[in-house]
């Protein structure tokens, strides 16, 4: 079942491909990227979300990801 989400898929789309141009900017090789985004991630966390949410946050996002990311053998 499809989550909804109070932001529409337009201004997701627009922010994605702004970070998009930031890594392509920098050539920033997969695991660059993922260390940057790995650290945005927890600066987010720990910055804007109080304490006591913050191990329920991590392992939504973590399930959430997960879910996402195809088994499939290309990319």
């Amino acid at each position: 079942m499809p989550q909804l989400s109070r932001y529409s898929d337009e201004h997701v789309e627009q922010v994605l491909n702004e970070l998009v141009n930031v890594l392509e900017k920098h050539k920033a090789p997969t695991d660059l990227s993922l260390m940057v985004l790995g650290n945005m991630v927890t600066n987010l966390i720990n910055t804007s979300v109080a304490p006591a949410q913050r191990q329920a946050i991590v392992r939504s996002f973590a399930q959430a990801l997960q879910s996402s990311v195809s088994d499939d053998q290309a990319h």
